[in-house]
């Protein structure tokens, strides 16, 4: 009896002390989640989620509009006189794409987006129907857009990364590819034997085994996910704080995903603390990485319409981010965890071979899009044969699926090999001879006619990737982007967060944007938009819209 109940006493202390150490355990590891966030609300999904919800509308009128930052009578007043004349600039010279917008809007959802958010939503009212900027373009030539009032600008909107040669160049890539596989048509199901040496090729320039085609860059990162977790066994998907993989649910938490991704960690990129996660957790089947985050690590893409003070920051260090990849590298073949790489915006324009050699890191698995298809919609996923087998030889039911009527559309295959075909082409080649230190030189020479000008505008660059740093605090950056449009450069709807120029900007092309760029800075700050206070900084315009939002929600 004593026996018994000794024996119970110690089964009970056992469960007990391993409960103990699960508990434990279960608590390091949500510590070490934890010290692995970013401190922004980037780096927190959810309590943005929660902020966000509670985050009311509000307007500023047009009295109080023009002397946030407590400008002198005279200077607001210059102000007013300034944003009349944008607005009697914008009507007259912009009519006809304008009105093209307006007919359009009520029944073209993605047009209302984004015209809701070019702009700080404070100024909505006040200038989202003065200021409005057409959407409409009816030609391109070279490196200029025209659009419906045959207003001609330089494009450095980059077609949201499609636009790496030229608009020039995939006007042929579409052509020549539809006269290659006209004679099959829309054919769906059976491939056209261009397939072969698109397949062929892609597994040369990515360096991977096995490819699979899909319709957009979306589609192409929700397969590899899928693929980690069907090969791994495990659920977990690791992204990094600020970086963008699609619209999906599980590779974009927080704001704008009306669904919890319960089996997503977000993490701090460049961070002790995260490979500190990966080392120590058995559950994380992939890494996600989009390269174009070494621009601007930790942070979303930078709209315009978070430009309520110059708290923008960006920089790129090709070293420090390399050491990065390398240690992302060797934790992840260490852990079996697959590492990706989404190029589906960068992909071909670091480097021939893209991010994966311009950095000199291998991926198991990576994803291509935009400017791969020739002109056209598509997704790419290249990766190692260990991670892309979609069944189990040994168990039949046991399979990965993942299909899409249009994957390998005919004429998308053939955009796509006039696309790799010309990568071959000398004139195309010489386009990537010393590409770093071309646009490193460009960038740091408008850097050095933007201070000669006395105008507080920086730009900070990943090769031809642009982004636009304000470098005195102030609460009227948002602006700027007009009077860039008004000098006859056309950027795309998040505004001076991105600039992505073609390959084939000549240096004269590029200067005429230069000059273009000083003047319409210089044009912004003569209008009174950047007052030089020392009792303005960041952290005030910050404080006053807390006590806006507080004074609105309350």
């Amino acid at each position: 009896m004593n026996e018994t109940i000794g024996l119970n006493s110690l089964l009970l202390i056992g469960a007990g002390s391993i409960a103990l150490v699960g508990a434990a355990r279960k608590i390091k590891n949500r510590a070490e989640l934890s010290l692995a966030k970013h401190r922004s609300l980037a780096g927190h999904p959810r309590i943005a989620k929660r902020i966000a919800a509670q985050l009311p509308t509000y307007s500023y009128s047009a009295e109080e509009a023009f002397g946030l930052d407590g400008a002198v009578p005279s200077v607001v007043a210059g102000r007013q006189r300034a944003f009349a004349s944008l607005v009697t600039q914008f009507s007259t010279r912009y009519a006809r794409s304008r009105e093209a917008g307006s007919e359009v809007a009520g029944g073209l959802s993605d047009l209302q987006f984004i015209s809701a958010y070019r702009i700080p939503f404070q100024f909505r009212q006040l200038a989202s129907e003065g200021l409005k900027i057409g959407s409409f373009a009816k030609a391109s030539s070279g490196v200029t857009l025209t659009d419906l009032d045959d207003n001609v600008y330089y494009d450095l909107t980059g077609s949201y990364g499609v636009n790496l040669f030229g608009n020039d160049f995939y006007k042929d890539c579409i052509d020549q590819g539809a006269d290659a596989v006209r004679s099959l048509g829309p054919v769906l199901g059976s491939y056209h034997p261009v397939v072969v040496d698109n397949v062929a090729r892609l597994k040369s320039t990515s360096g991977m085994d096995e490819v699979s085609f899909h319709m957009s860059g979306t589609e192409a990162v929700m397969q590899a996910v899928r693929l980690a977790r069907y090969h791994s066994k495990r659920d977990k998907v690791l992204r990094f704080c600020g970086s963008y993989h699609g619209w999906w649910g599980d590779v974009q938490p927080g704001i704008g995903n009306p669904i919890r991704a319960n089996d997503t960690f977000t993490l701090a990129e460049m961070s002790a603390a995260t490979l500190r996660v990966l080392r120590n957790r058995s559950d994380i089947a992939c890494v996600l990485v989009n390269p174009l985050q070494a621009l601007h690590p930790n942070a979303p893409a930078p709209g315009d319409s978070s430009l309520l003070d110059s708290s923008r920051k960006a920089g790129f260090s090709r070293s420090a981010y390399t050491a990065w990849l390398q240690d992302l590298r060797k934790i992840c073949d260490d852990k079996g965890i697959a590492l990706i790489f989404d190029e589906v915006f960068v992909g071909f324009r670091l480097a021939p071979g893209g991010a994966q050699d311009y950095f000199g890191v291998r991926a198991d698995m990576v994803t291509y899009g935009k400017t791969l298809g020739g002109g056209l919609p598509v997704g790419v996923l290249c990766g190692k044969s260990a991670w892309m087998k979609r069944y189990n030889d040994a168990v039949p039911a046991d399979i990965c699926f993942a299909r899409g009527t249009f994957n390998a559309h005919p004429y998308v295959m053939g955009a796509m090999n006039e696309f790799l075909k010309q990568l071959d082409r000398p004139e195309i080649s010489q386009l990537y001879d010393h590409l770093d230190d071309t646009w490193n030189t460009r960038a740091q020479a408008l850097n050095r006619r933007l201070c000669e000008a006395n105008v507080p505008v920086q730009v900070a660059n990943l090769s031809s990737i642009w982004t636009v740093l304000y470098t005195q605090p102030a609460c009227y950056n948002w602006l700027f982007q007009h009077y860039l449009r008004l000098e006859g450069l056309a950027l795309s709807w998040v505004g001076t967060g991105r600039i992505v120029f073609s390959l084939n900007y000549t240096q004269q092309d590029f200067e005429e944007v230069a000059n273009r760029f000083v003047r319409a800075a210089q044009n912004m700050k003569r209008d009174g938009w950047w007052l030089s206070d020392p009792l303005t900084t960041n952290k005030s315009i910050k404080r006053r819209i807390l006590k806006e939002a507080l004074k609105a929600r309350f």
